[in-house]
């Protein structure tokens, strides 16, 4: 006489529960709406900060130029007194100006980066994902801002140690951090947009070297608008660089700043950067 079938118990391993096989059959669904634009934009930031976990070697070497800056030209313009900075040492004066140049040194040279990804293959790899290309480019951009912020400690590390008189305050620094970061994405957008107008390294590197100087010297980091010729305070007024600046030393040194117009200046320059690069992103992975 053959056995009856065991019937399994409440709670065995045989029990497969309605909630768990619903799951097994239909799969989650995916991210819309709102929501896709920070999660991608957050994933492909954090993709491009891993890749100083295996190579730190740039942030050592960049934190080189700085400090000579300070260490050098700071010391010997505080000395001879030749600019004029309404009363407080050069040197002070300087070291927001050395922030932002920096910073921009390492978002303008962005587009190599993005060329070099379109000839391995990954950046065609990643135009066919549900990723927009709008998130491509803004994770990019911040990823270049937080690596500025971490050059941006550097910076004032040294410039503390060499007796600058910043503020400490918690609220002010924050918004140095935000500074730094606005900046840094517009300039890396700023690059990447070069690179899918030239299409090569080689010559996104000389034009790169081209407009890092001109950018540099007409702003408002090694010297007040004042002194500047009348064309040039032209140009520094339209210059990004200068409103971060402006924006830096109101902060840290408490000088007197346009704080609303400098951020909105940065936001604004920050978000056309992205749609021109997001716009020529297609044309570069040709």
């Amino acid at each position: 006489m053959s056995e009856a079938p065991a019937v399994p118990r409440p709670g065995s391993a045989d029990r497969v529960h309605p909630a768990g096989l619903e799951l097994l059959l239909i799969p989650p669904r995916a991210r819309t709406g709102w929501r896709v634009l920070p999660a991608r934009v957050g994933a492909m930031c954090a993709v491009e900060l891993q890749k100083i976990r295996h190579d730190r070697t740039e942030l050592y070497t960049r934190a080189v130029q700085p400090a000579l800056w300070l260490l050098i030209f700071g010391e010997t313009f505080t000395r001879i007194k030749a600019i004029p900075t309404g009363g407080i040492p050069y040197i002070d004066y300087l070291a927001p100006g050395i922030i932002a140049q920096s910073a921009m040194f390492i978002a303008i040279f962005y587009g190599i980066q993005i060329i070099w990804e379109r000839d391995a293959g990954i950046l065609t790899k990643l135009l066919v994902t549900p990723t927009p290309r709008s998130a491509l480019i803004t994770g990019k951009a911040f990823a270049s801002g937080l690596k500025a912020v971490i050059q941006a400690v550097v910076v004032v590390v040294i410039a503390a140690l060499l007796g600058v008189g910043m503020t400490w305050n918690p609220l002010r620094l924050l918004g140095v951090a935000v500074a730094v970061i606005l900046g840094s994405a517009f300039f890396s957008c700023l690059s990447m947009t070069i690179a899918g107008i030239v299409l090569s390294r080689d010559r996104l590197m000389g034009i790169g070297q081209a407009i890092t100087m001109p950018l540099f010297f007409g702003s408002n980091a090694l010297y007040p608008v004042d002194i500047m010729p009348g064309w040039l305070q032209v140009v520094s007024k339209v210059n990004p660089l200068s409103h971060q600046v402006d924006a830096l030393r109101g902060l840290l040194l408490g000088t007197p700043a346009h704080l609303a117009l400098d951020f909105g200046v940065l936001a604004v320059a920050a978000a056309l950067g992205i749609w021109s690069a997001s716009s020529l992103l297609g044309r570069l992975a040709r």
